[in-house]
């Protein structure tokens, strides 16, 4: 094998470029050359890369987004525009692709082996940690220290003022956020899309943890329309109990920031493996982590199993330790 690509798609995740830059320096040991893509898909339906050596990496592992770009690109659903994708592909040398993203993107690298036979290997990157096969997603970690660090401030306020606080996570079909957050930060309460807490055993922990003199009160929601959101909870809550409150949506910044020393960590073994498997001619994985080690999962198993749900011991956790 003499020239491998790579691109990050879907929503930027804190520790993609550590995953890129391990892919690119495994590469460089075996003699294969690697490219970069510009704005994941789009890049690849385009032919728009650029090469990637050892320096072209370095001083990446820090930075959170992706260097390379990201992109949603509807058009690679499209028969026809994946066979054009993999036609550049073979044109331009490029025998094989690592694709680092989340479940609908590994769904377009599976199309991608099955139709045209191009050797493929998936790295789970997602904040929403929603990917079956692995037990951990790079970007996760940063997502959820983001998160806590951003509610510790918030309880400072809450502590002073006594307010109750709503605070929206990302996860808009995946709870993993709002569940680790809420066990982390110690919150009152959480409402995630695959177990919503009460409105009445939310009020009954905190009347309870008041008579105790307990004055701050942390609500963690997962953004989403099924339980609309913060703002919704939050109306909900007061409409049965009169208690002043605010509204927090962290929103995007869940995204941003220098990856957590675990996600480079994951994204190192990950990157490092997926471009092992491949110049061994072995095709249609995904490098997840499973007991703190890198596995090779058929991405077919991936994308047929979708999103797992949350671990319920954790729901039950939260809910008997909240206040």
């Amino acid at each position: 094998m003499k020239r491998i690509g790579i691109l990050t798609s879907g929503g930027d995740a804190p520790g993609m470029n550590a995953a890129v830059r391990a892919a690119v320096r495994t590469a460089v040991v075996h003699g294969v050359e690697m490219v970069g893509y510009r704005d994941g898909y789009a890049g690849l339906v385009a032919g728009d890369w650029f090469a990637l050596d050892d320096r072209a990496v370095g001083n990446q592992i820090q930075h959170g987004g992706t260097f390379l770009g990201t992109s949603r690109c509807p058009a690679f659903m499209e028969a026809e525009v994946r066979a054009g994708a993999a036609r550049r592909m073979l044109a331009d040398g490029i025998e094989a692709l690592v694709v680092v993203g989340g479940d609908g993107s590994f769904r377009g690298a599976l199309a991608l082996q099955e139709e045209h036979g191009v050797l493929v290997a998936g790295i789970p990157g997602t904040i929403d940690n929603d990917v079956w096969g692995t037990d951990h997603t790079v970007g996760f970690d940063t997502a959820v220290n983001t998160a806590v660090r951003a509610i510790d401030q918030v309880r400072d306020t809450s502590e002073s003022t006594g307010m109750m606080f709503y605070v929206e996570v990302m996860g808009r079909t995946s709870g993993a956020i709002a569940l680790h957050v809420a066990l982390a930060a110690g919150a009152s309460g959480v409402f995630i899309p695959e177990a919503r807490d009460e409105v009445g055993g939310i009020i009954d922990r905190v009347r309870a943890s008041e008579a105790r003199g307990k004055r701050s009160h942390i609500i963690v929601v997962a953004e989403g329309e099924e339980a609309g959101g913060a703002f919704a909870i939050a109306r909900q809550v007061a409409a049965r109990f009169e208690h002043p409150y605010r509204v927090v949506v962290l929103g995007h910044i869940q995204r941003g920031g220098s990856p957590t020393a675990l996600d480079r960590i994951v994204a190192a073994q990950s990157g490092a493996m997926a471009v092992e498997e491949l110049v061994a001619g072995r095709t249609g994985m995904m490098i997840g982590m499973r007991g703190g080690w890198p596995v090779a999962v058929p991405l077919a198993e991936v994308v047929a199993n979708g999103h797992p749900g949350p671990r319920h011991d954790l729901i039950g956790l939260a809910h008997r330790i909240s206040g």
